[in-house]
């Protein structure tokens, strides 16, 4: 009787191997949100860090000139609504007063008021739209202007892309297998282990990479220059 010798042999668990590149952490696209002429635009700033500088200027001479001229009349339309408001209110309690009288000054006290509150917010639109034609960066990176000094921009017209570097990602796309127990895996950066976790997997899977799920890694205190492509092993 043939003896069959069985020879055990350690299984060893081979990580897949990502490429992901050190992305910024977000980047959006700035639209107009009102319709202008651009007066100025900074391309000194374009492709650097802005700390606290306006870098798109649109024409709100119109708008400044409107509000100032609201503000003035604002001043003498409270004063009138609250003199027909007190006048209103002895008149209705006068009982010689008649109800025609009486209606009247009621009236003419809510026109006054509505005239005054209708000045109120439009003063309050001006301010808005005043402050939506100058575009201001904190600690922000300008990273593309997309109109220029004489332009007209419309209504969600591109302006400028911004980007926070303040932090960095990378985005990998993981087989259903590798996002099993990611809790208990470590990540490794060009060989290196760190203590990064997985900030977050898709439920779902990606549109192009259809078998797999789109991952993000956030790095907090990116030490990588960015569009750097780093090896990314989770194992």
């Amino acid at each position: 009787m043939k003896k069959i010798l069985l020879i055990m042999l350690p299984i060893f668990i081979v990580a897949r191997v990502h490429y992901a590149k050190v992305e910024p952490y977000d980047s959006v696209v700035l639209k107009s949100a009102v319709s202008a002429k651009v007066l100025s635009v900074d391309l000194n700033s374009e492709g650097r860090l802005v700390a606290n500088g306006e870098v798109i200027t649109l024409d709100d001479v119109i708008d400044k000139q409107d509000l100032k001229l609201s503000q003035e009349m604002l001043v003498g339309l409270k004063s009138s609504y609250k003199r027909k408001e007190s006048y209103f209110n002895k008149l209705n309690r006068l009982n010689t007063a008649s109800k025609t009288q009486k209606d009247s000054a009621y009236y003419n006290f809510i026109a006054s008021k509505n005239q005054y509150l209708t000045t109120k917010f439009k003063i309050e639109r001006l301010k808005d739209s005043i402050s939506k034609k100058h575009i201001v960066l904190n600690n922000k990176y300008l990273y593309q202007l997309h109109t220029k000094a004489g332009e007209f921009v419309n209504f969600g017209s591109p302006l400028a892309t911004i980007q926070d570097l303040s932090k960095a990602k990378l985005v990998l796309f993981l087989e259903p297998e590798e996002i099993k127990n990611l809790e208990e895996k470590s990540i490794y950066l060009d060989g290196n282990r760190t203590n990064l976790r997985v900030d977050k997997v898709w439920k779902t899977t990606d549109i192009r990479f259809i078998s797999s799920y789109r991952a993000e890694i956030i790095l907090n205190n990116p030490k990588f220059k960015f569009s750097k492509l780093l090896k990314v092993e989770i194992k």
